[in-house]
């Protein structure tokens, strides 16, 4: 397959503007390896100098990183699930983040005393109602608190100052890290900051504003200047030894209900569930980014649909109504009346309960979901229609292409398939730091 790759003349003449060495000779120190485009704009001439500029590059302050970025709105660790999925779906935010301190009371709070504790999004919510016991009865755990919720690992929110430099964003990274926790300057006027009290979530915390730093945010960091490491860039995933091969997968026929605790596992680590066939070839995926669209409903699809019926749950934004009479007839089957109500409540007949960037106004059927494969045309970058999709490239895939990919989809992770479409494994954008941390280490030696 020709695959293409934007980047390819990194790989022939070490950088992004033709001006590096001749393939096939080493370059001395001295070797002119950028072009200078003007005398205002410094950029290296040599390997020595690119190297010495990587650094500086990467100690930069963190806070030049969260220009622009919006004000994280809190919610106490002492509010309930239903006031989380209120703010969840009032916000408009994928995430929303838990404080131990409440400022909805005028009771002042030691700045130690209030720290960012975890995060939460809808998919957690889903998770919690599809057990068994609160199946029955999803109005009851609603009001159980927010804090059942927090089950993740410790250590994936952190908090940093302004002041540490990428080099310690990407450590702390590597050590688990997902979003980092990071105080802004804010712009807010005294006006807007007695409106704000009213809102949802306030985002004063004791007169500090904070926003999320994540993993994507660095990747797109180094991708600004990503001619700067070649030519690790140009090399393919699999040369770098990034593709893991320790996937969460389910098949297509088996029981939805088993992929939860997968489910839960992928939030935790920012990847995904894979869908395969029988023969372990990737058909789609079931994805807590795309769950993230839905709403608390989902719950009762997960429960009782096949891993195929939930993607085309998810892929279609709901069930047509022979599917939903389907899930219904087996809630109550199962003693679920509490999860049917809700079902009822929100979704009558068979209107959508997940959201969707692009609704198709055609009446038109489309192709199921099992019939698809992937082209062999063009780039693996290349998307499944629909909502079910897997971002997938190839073992010989440049780690810039793959980088890419993951940025221009939003995603974390690239499923990573062989030419016959079998699963062989998934980069992550913590395999790609990876690779650059250790690169800058070995300029250290």
């Amino acid at each position: 397959m020709n695959e293409f790759d934007p980047f390819q003349v990194v790989r022939a003449t070490g950088s992004t503007n033709g001006t590096g060495p001749v393939p096939g000779k080493t370059p001395s120190i001295n070797t002119p390896h950028f072009r200078q485009y003007d005398d205002t704009l410094q950029v290296p001439t040599t390997i020595a100098e690119s190297r010495r500029f990587e650094v500086s590059l990467l100690a930069r302050e963190v806070s030049d990183l969260c220009l622009g970025k919006p004000a994280l709105r809190s919610l106490s660790v002492s509010a309930t699930v239903s006031d989380a999925l209120l703010m969840l779906k009032g916000s408009g935010d994928n995430f929303i983040s838990v404080w131990s301190c409440d400022h909805s009371s005028n009771a002042k709070v030691g700045f130690e005393d209030c720290r960012c504790v975890g995060k939460l999004c809808m998919v957690d919510v889903i998770c919690y109602l599809c057990k068994e016991e609160k199946l029955a009865s999803p109005s009851s755990a609603l009001t159980s608190p927010v804090s059942v919720l927090l089950t993740k690992p410790a250590g994936i929110v952190r908090h940093v100052e302004r002041h540490s430099s990428i080099l310690e964003v990407i450590d702390l990274i590597m050590e688990g890290a997902q979003n980092l926790v990071v105080p802004i300057q804010s712009s807010i006027s005294s006006r807007k900051k007695l409106l704000q009290k009213s809102s949802f979530g306030p985002t004063q915390h004791n007169g500090r504003e904070f926003c999320w730093l994540t993993q994507e945010d660095v990747i797109r960091f180094l991708l600004s200047s990503i001619s700067l490491f070649s030519p690790i860039p140009a090399l393919s995933i699999d040369s770098l030894g990034i593709i893991g091969t320790e996937v969460l997968a389910i098949e297509y026929h088996d029981p939805a209900y088993s992929a939860v605790d997968l489910i839960s596992s992928s939030l935790s680590q920012q990847t995904s569930v894979a869908v395969v066939d029988d023969d372990g070839k990737l058909i789609g995926e079931i994805s807590p980014y795309t769950l993230s669209s839905c709403d608390e409903t989902v719950a009762a699809a997960i429960t009782t649909l096949s891993a195929g019926d939930l993607m085309a749950y998810i892929d279609y934004g709901g069930l047509p109504e022979a599917l939903v009479q389907v899930v219904k007839a087996r809630l109550k089957e199962r003693k679920f009346e509490g999860m049917l109500e809700l079902l009822e409540e929100f979704s009558p007949s068979s209107s959508s309960s997940c959201s969707s960037d692009e609704e198709s106004s055609s009446s038109s059927p489309r192709a199921p979901v099992r019939s698809r494969r992937y082209s062999r045309q063009g780039s693996y970058s290349a998307r499944m229609v629909g909502r079910a999709e897997a971002i997938v490239c190839h073992p010989r895939s440049s780690l810039v292409a793959v980088m890419i990919q993951a940025l221009a989809h939003r995603v974390n992770y690239v499923w990573v398939i062989e030419d016959d479409y079998s699963l062989a494994g998934i980069v992550t954008f913590s395999d790609m730091l990876k690779v650059f941390r250790e690169h800058l280490d070995s300029l250290c030696r």
